[in-house]
């Protein structure tokens, strides 16, 4: 009998249907399934899920996302510091919702007068999959623009935009970026 017309007949209710090959059965209406269907006996235990915090010290080198608006000020102090300060030890990013052309100079003038050089750094559009692959995103005042995804690790940071100020202006918003990543290093990175 073909395929087809088995398929016809079982609609119909004419004949059972063929069971599919492997670990899974079809139920009759009446059956239990405690008894009908297999057990899986290789498979793992389903683990609770854990905090933000402790999925992050599992892995060998977590990566921080900071996306502000521009990525020209906030941001890319935010990632200045925590290159300084962790070095080798988180994988460091920044991006904007709206991308500047350049860096702000009173920003890189800032950070150039704690001996963090910035100049090497250019405005990068927020894109998913980087969003997607980081450990950490911390906004800064970028809105709805930044996706949201299961199981990341989110802060947003309450900062005034360094855009159009000059560098006396600029110094007090680099001095608290630089504590709020000092805190967040410790907590990705306790002290051994």
């Amino acid at each position: 009998m073909s395929t087809r017309r088995l398929n016809d007949q079982a609609h119909r209710g004419l004949v059972n249907p063929p069971r599919p090959a492997g670990r899974y059965q079809l139920l009759d209406r009446n059956s239990d399934p405690a008894r009908t269907l297999p057990a899986v006996p290789d498979q793992a235990p389903v683990k609770p899920a854990l905090r933000p915090q402790e999925r992050l010290l599992m892995t060998d080198k977590p990566s921080v996302l900071f996306v502000c608006v521009h990525n020209a000020g906030r941001s890319q102090m935010a990632a200045g510091w925590l290159r300084h300060l962790a070095g080798e030890t988180v994988e460091v990013r920044s991006a904007g919702s709206a991308p500047a052309e350049t860096i702000n100079p009173a920003a890189v003038e800032a950070m150039r007068e704690v001996g963090i050089d910035i100049t090497d750094q250019r405005p990068k559009l927020l894109e998913y999959t980087t969003a997607e692959s980081s450990d950490v995103i911390v906004t800064m005042g970028c809105g709805d623009a930044c996706p949201v995804f299961p199981g990341k690790r989110y802060e947003d940071w309450k900062l005034d935009d360094p855009a159009g100020k000059g560098v006396e202006s600029v110094r007090p918003i680099r001095d608290d970026i630089r504590n709020r990543v000092e805190k967040l290093l410790a907590e990705l990175i306790p002290a051994a």
